[in-house]
């Protein structure tokens, strides 16, 4: 084990970043790339975290500790702890609104970023734009100066750069959604136009909404954790964030008011995303789903656990190599057979614990851009959609609430007590089948009604009410050379 200061020389800096979401992945991820960014190139970059669920054990937390904490790095190799001090604030929403709208308001703040989960953009999922039905959105229309949301947040934090004559700031999406620079800039700029169209013309031509790609696996803080970080360290750390040593990051270099120059950490600036996210979301964040969802019945509890079982290492492997690499389309220097050795090798890692059940949360939110988005290629290509078919089925049985031996857990999802029920009231497999691909909120329309998928997903889970165990064996006897 090995403790790390990123280097003893250190001018504090300014804030710069003010970051909604300040969770366990920001911090291992943007905001250690800040730190390292700022010591190769020094600058105003210091990182005000905000948290936005009315809780303020993790501000206080923090900020007990002046910001300051550890990054637990847990490889093959051993473990790394290295102490990270670019967040130089944390506050909690909604008891620092006015703090955080004084930051909004300074020049100095340049990019405000975001890791807030793709159930909060509060989009619609059929059209993109906000969600007017959501309660939050719905209220921050009528009470602006209380908004509670990432539009109204975003559009409230503009409209007063707007009025005091002032620059933009820059908004960096960080999340795992597909284009998730437009994604953000669609659900802001429609909010805007019901508030103020002319606010929302501002947007539209003043503000940049780069794209990213992330990528770097980092589980639930644990106690194993916090005792490492001590060991390491000397002092207690109660807020120390685990994760696997592998991270990366693609950035659309569009940032008119300056960045950190996070290429000096090791981020990829580009002039387009699309090819980097595609593939990761296929790749990776589609087959940790599939494992999620069919450990949560086989009784996996963690990743490295289920890579460990080999009939479903080799199903994650096919899956990778015949059903999803032969859908994307990346630059020649990208080896997609290679990203996915890389990918099983991560998975693999026994050090890092990440919890199923930590994956197996929000669903309805993941299902469309991970799986449902192959399908849809795969079925417009006429080929084989087995696998992914298997990976569907496997989270229209989890919805149950129930593993194969009987064990309950729960379901963590915005659209859990309609999803739930519609699984435990289906009895037979076309029933249960059906009633998910009426879930517009999911499932789009022409997918929903293509029958090829219907029958896969019958036949996919017919052979899960046998056992996930006896359906991951079965699925790995699909023809490999069907592509």
């Amino acid at each position: 084990m090995s403790a790390h200061l990123l280097s003893p020389q250190w001018r504090e800096p300014a804030i710069g970043i003010v970051h909604l979401g300040v969770g366990n992945f920001h911090r291992a991820h943007e905001a250690l790339y800040t730190e390292e960014a700022m010591l190769a190139q020094p600058g105003d970059w210091g990182i005000c975290g905000v948290t936005l669920q009315g809780d303020v054990s993790k501000r206080d937390a923090l900020m007990k500790q002046n910001g300051l904490y550890s990054v637990v790095e847990r490889g093959p190799e051993g473990v790394r702890v290295t102490v990270v001090r670019a967040l130089r604030e944390v506050l909690a929403m909604p008891f620092d609104r006015a703090r955080l709208f004084a930051l909004f308001a300074d020049e100095r703040v340049r990019i405000v970023s975001l890791t807030v989960t793709e159930k909060g953009y509060c989009r619609d999922p059929q059209t993109g734009d906000a969600d007017f039905s959501h309660p939050g959105v719905a209220h921050d229309l009528m009470r602006p100066e209380e908004a509670s949301t990432v539009p109204g947040i975003l559009c409230a934090a503009l409209k007063a750069r707007r009025d005091a004559g002032k620059p933009p700031f820059t908004v960096l999406s960080c999340d795992n959604l597909s284009h998730n620079g437009d994604a953000l800039r669609q659900a802001v700029c429609s909010f805007a136009r019901r508030l103020d169209p002319a606010l929302a013309e501002w947007i539209e031509m003043q503000v940049a909404f780069p794209s990213t790609m992330v990528d770097r696996i980092v589980p639930a803080t644990t106690e194993a954790d916090r005792e490492a970080a001590q060991a390491a360290l000397g002092v207690l750390d109660e807020v120390p964030v685990p994760c696997e040593p592998f991270r990366q990051w693609v950035i659309e270099d569009r940032f008119p008011c300056g960045r950190p120059a996070w290429e000096t950490a090791g981020a990829q600036l580009v002039d387009d995303v699309a090819p980097f996210e595609v593939a990761k979301l296929r790749m990776l964040n589609a087959t940790h789903s599939t494992l999620a969802y069919l450990s949560m019945l086989a009784g996996f509890e963690t990743i490295s656990d289920a890579v460990g079982h080999a009939p479903l290492r080799a199903l994650i492997h096919d899956m990778m190599t015949h059903e999803i690499a032969p859908t994307l389309d990346v630059p020649a220097s990208f080896d997609l057979l290679a990203y996915r050795d890389a990918l099983l090798a991560r998975y693999a890692n026994p050090a890092l614990r990440h919890r199923c059940a930590q994956i197996a949360m929000d669903g309805s939110q993941k299902m469309p851009p991970r799986i449902l988005s192959t399908i849809a290629v795969r079925l417009a290509a006429g080929r084989s959609i087995e696998r992914l078919a298997l990976a569907t089925a496997a989270w229209f049985t989890f919805l149950r609430g129930r593993a194969d031996d009987g064990t309950r857990y729960r379901i963590d999802d915005p659209l859990a007590d309609r999803l739930t029920k519609a699984a435990c009231d289906a009895n037979t497999p076309d029933h249960l089948v059906d009633a998910m691909l009426a879930v517009s909120d999911v499932l789009p329309s022409d997918l929903a009604r293509n029958s090829a998928l219907r029958e896969a997903l019958i036949r996919a889970v017919a052979k899960l009410r046998g056992g996930a165990l006896a359906a991951i064996s079965e699925y790995t006897r699909v023809d490999k050379g069907v592509a």
